[in-house]
């Protein structure tokens, strides 16, 4: 199969588009290398594709020429693309831009696909609102624009499906950690900073939220295990995370255990939008998937301050 994977360059995209080669697919990526994190490290990523003679154009989806630059016999698309998290830096616009908007445009372009199969939208648990732990039929009630804004792509694609215009999916995942793992996220500024014996920004009450913190490798095989179920998975939303959680401070206190050195904690004023749980309901990937995540917080941790170190070290 020949398959687009867009945000390629990314966490979760790299690893999708490495998984996907793995499997005998022919796969091409598509990043814009956008500065909201390292562009060093997206680059750092696609060298790791590019070894593998996978192919990452760089292009912004919004852009008008993409159904120029893109191919047209592609079969699958795995849509990571998008403007992630909740950042005080980054506009309501910004996620308007990077979320809907482009999302529309990549619709558009997979319309004009006569060979597609599936589009394969990658969504996230924030669409829930501050308490994340509910199954798939649960309303969506997002607190933060990050959230509105997946909600409202996630809906874009869904609606070609129930307007029988092509097949398509949603995949809600949950803190998502390990290797390659954006630099603002928790656990790499955790092992950043404690290997580096500086202070880790906590915000204010945040070590009590709990998280479903869930390996990459385990999500990634989640996703690429659509492929081939596209008749089952047409209009379907599939959450995709670990069913354990574990509080913030439990997840310090392992990063702790692997760097074998305390960190230092200084604590700031609570972040608007935060959420307080999540917990990943899997019964449906379970079912439909076969989905089981496996590997512990513990192996999880151990992987990424492995690949820190030989990395940045």
């Amino acid at each position: 199969m020949k398959i687009l994977v867009t945000g390629a360059a990314g966490f979760i995209g790299s690893h999708t588009a490495e998984a996907l080669h793995a499997l005998g697919h022919q796969v091409i990526g598509v990043d814009n290398f956008s500065s909201h994190y390292d562009v060093d490290l997206k680059k750092l990523n696609e060298t790791s594709l590019r070894t593998l003679q996978i192919p990452v154009i760089h292009k912004n989806l919004n852009d008008l020429d993409l159904p120029e630059v893109l191919p047209k016999d592609i079969n699958y698309i795995f849509h990571f693309a998008a403007q992630p998290g909740i950042s005080s830096t980054s506009t309501f616009k910004d996620y308007l831009d990077n979320n809907v908007l482009a999302t529309k445009a990549l619709v558009d372009y997979a319309l004009e696909l006569p060979d597609l199969k599936l589009f394969v939208n990658i969504s996230t648990s924030s669409v829930y609102g501050l308490e994340a732990t509910h199954p798939e039929d649960a309303p969506a009630k997002p607190v933060s624009f990050y959230g509105v804004t997946k909600l409202a792509a996630e809906q874009l694609v869904l609606q070609q499906s129930r307007c029988h215009n092509l097949k398509s999916c949603s995949l809600r995942l949950f803190s998502v950690i390990g290797p390659r793992e954006r630099p603002e996220k928790m656990f790499a500024k955790l092992i950043k900073l404690g290997l580096e014996g500086k202070p880790f920004p906590l915000f204010e009450g945040s070590d009590k939220h709990l998280r479903s913190f869930t390996f990459v490798g385990d999500i990634v095989d989640g996703i690429v295990s659509v492929i081939g179920k596209e008749s089952i998975l047409n209009g379907e939303i599939l959450n995709l995370g670990s069913d354990k959680d574990f509080t913030t401070g439990y997840g310090i206190e392992v990063v702790e255990q692997v760097i074998g050195q305390p960190i230092r904690l200084n604590i700031i004023p609570k972040r608007p939008g935060d959420q307080f749980r999540t917990k990943a309901i899997i019964d449906k990937a379970r079912d439909v998937l076969e989905y089981h995540p496996k590997t512990s917080l513990l192996k999880a941790v151990e992987q990424q301050v492995a690949w820190y170190k030989a990395n940045f070290m």
